[in-house]
């Protein structure tokens, strides 16, 4: 099992001494690896009744990519995973430059998450049609690992066009490993089997955890894959207590789980500081 630190978005504030603060004692501390993830800008809900959202333009977010391109200077070893970066709003080549220069600058220390989000806010103010995003995300990972494994491609899809043209460097991963969010749907579960190295699932380790484990699993198999080539990474809170959160990553592993975040946000936190507090103080329990 390997154990990361899911970077606390929506609370670090805008100071860069508190982001580097925090990714530094991230990989101080022992663990593997740094989990971000994207939202690109907020709605104001002031004239929107009924909004549902987990978050608004009150919400703190630093870009994932630019984030670790700084990161990959100011660490050593962190495994640096957006988990997980809102592929089918942005386009799919820049996204392919943008992650290479990252795996390179870090020393290939990039996994690129991936998923198809919910905010249609978002889709609008980036020039991207939020309808057809699942089907057009699919198109989006072939190109991906056109682009970072060869010197020139010529790809013609639905909605990609690209004929004898190359990013240059490429990254130091030949494909970046793409990991999948999502999978509430059985749609969405069969293009994680079909397409994913690696599953966030974002659930609980009980009987619905793992029946969806199960699901994924038999789907993988459906596609001919072995379902132990497709990693899962777990995430647990702090908000319920150090000793839960243990416990709840130990069920993780006994699912068969890969991979194990700490997320320390919504655990009533005032600074920095009582962040590395809390992920310190699950690691001596990991150690213990």
């Amino acid at each position: 099992m390997r154990y990361g630190v899911i970077f606390p978005q929506t609370e670090i504030g805008a100071d860069p001494g508190a982001v580097r603060a925090f990714a530094q004692a991230t990989e101080d501390l022992g663990y593997d690896h740094l989990v971000a993830y994207d939202h690109v800008l907020g709605a104001d809900t002031t004239n929107r009744p009924g909004w549902s959202g987990a978050y608004s333009s009150k919400d703190t977010f630093h870009e994932p990519l630019v984030l670790f391109g700084h990161l990959a200077a100011t660490t050593q070893r962190l495994e640096l995973v957006t988990g997980i970066i809102i592929l089918p709003q942005r386009q799919t080549v820049l996204v392919a430059k943008q992650a290479a220069e990252v795996d390179l600058l870090s020393g290939g220390r990039l996994r690129l998450g991936i998923g198809i989000g919910w905010n249609e806010v978002e889709y609008e103010a980036l020039g991207e049609d939020f309808h057809n995003r699942g089907r057009r995300s699919e198109e989006q990972v072939a190109l991906l690992r056109e682009l970072w494994t060869k010197d020139v491609v010529t790809f013609e899809g639905q909605w990609h066009h690209i004929f004898e043209a190359g990013i240059n460097p490429l990254p130091v991963q030949r494909p970046i490993p793409l990991w999948f969010g999502g999978g509430r749907t059985e749609p969405v579960v069969r293009r994680i089997a079909r397409l994913a190295d690696g599953w966030f699932p974002q659930r609980q380790p009980d009987q619905e955890g793992q029946e969806a484990l199960e699901q994924l699993r038999q789907f993988a198999r459906e596609e001919g894959r072995d379902p132990s080539d497709i990693g899962i990474e777990a995430r647990v809170s702090a908000n319920e207590g150090i000793e839960t959160a243990l416990g709840k990553a130990a069920e993780w592993g006994r699912l068969g789980a890969t991979h194990v975040g700490i997320n320390t946000m919504r655990a009533d936190f005032r600074t920095v500081d009582d962040h590395i507090a809390a992920i310190r103080a699950f690691k001596e329990g990991l150690d213990a």
